[in-house]
């Protein structure tokens, strides 16, 4: 997840009121001010997280199935590894962020404890505040799930349920491609950045992926000689 400026300059500069302000600012600026101006640093944590979850399922998802296609004609296959790619990697990614936010967690507590030991008193209630920001690793692996699930449900639902292969591969690409371009675009637009170039560094590196995939195992299964029947 992001880190946290605010406190990151805090933490650097403890001496300089300064460089205190300078943190204060940064705190405030992930608010919107009262002009109605967005300040893009309030969404950088978030957005970071859902983004990446649901691109990640969505190439993982996608890629996998268009692999199975590869050395696979048959549709079950295709929905089963789908499927299977959507509640592991969820799984993955939920666990995933639960220890690093934990781990975060347990330096920012550490840290602070550090700090009200050192002070004379006057740095408890400081000490409290940073306690009370710090994110929950539970709510933060739930929504690293829901996003990758989000994002893999697309190519798994557009293409795991027809019969014909090409309609299935076919389905599955474009899908993804709309999907890609999509998720980088609105990444990018919520961070004030350019939506045209993000989308399409989004969308060629989804089709890399899978294009990878599914020459590498097209060639394993050339070079074994190797179908994979479907029951």
């Amino acid at each position: 997840m992001a880190p946290n400026l605010g406190s990151d300059l805090a933490s650097q500069f403890p001496s300089d009121p300064k460089h205190g302000e300078v943190a204060g600012d940064v705190e405030a600026a992930a608010h919107d001010g009262p002009d109605g101006r967005v300040d893009y640093l309030a969404r950088a944590q978030w957005l970071r997280a859902a983004v990446l979850g649901a691109n990640d399922g969505l190439v993982s998802v996608a890629s996998l199935m268009i692999g199975v296609g590869a050395v696979n004609g048959g549709a079950r296959a295709m929905l089963v590894s789908g499927l299977a790619g959507l509640v592991a990697g969820a799984c993955s990614m939920a666990i995933g962020e639960f220890v690093s936010v934990y781990a975060q967690y347990d330096i920012q507590v550490a840290h602070s404890e550090r700090a009200r030991a050192c002070s004379d008193g006057g740095g408890g209630s400081s000490s409290e505040e940073a306690e009370e920001g710090l994110p929950s690793p539970a709510q933060a692996a739930a929504a690293s799930a829901l996003a990758f699930a989000a994002g893999a449900a697309l190519p798994l639902l557009s293409g795991g349920f027809l019969r014909h292969w090409a309609a299935r591969v076919a389905a599955v690409c474009a899908s993804s491609s709309l999907g890609l371009a999509g998720f980088g675009a609105a990444g990018a637009y919520l961070g004030g950045a350019s939506a045209v170039r993000s989308g399409a560094r989004v969308l060629l590196g989804g089709w890399l992926a899978m294009a990878v995939t599914f020459a590498v195992l097209k060639m394993f299964s050339l070079a074994f000689r190797t179908q994979v029947m479907s029951a």
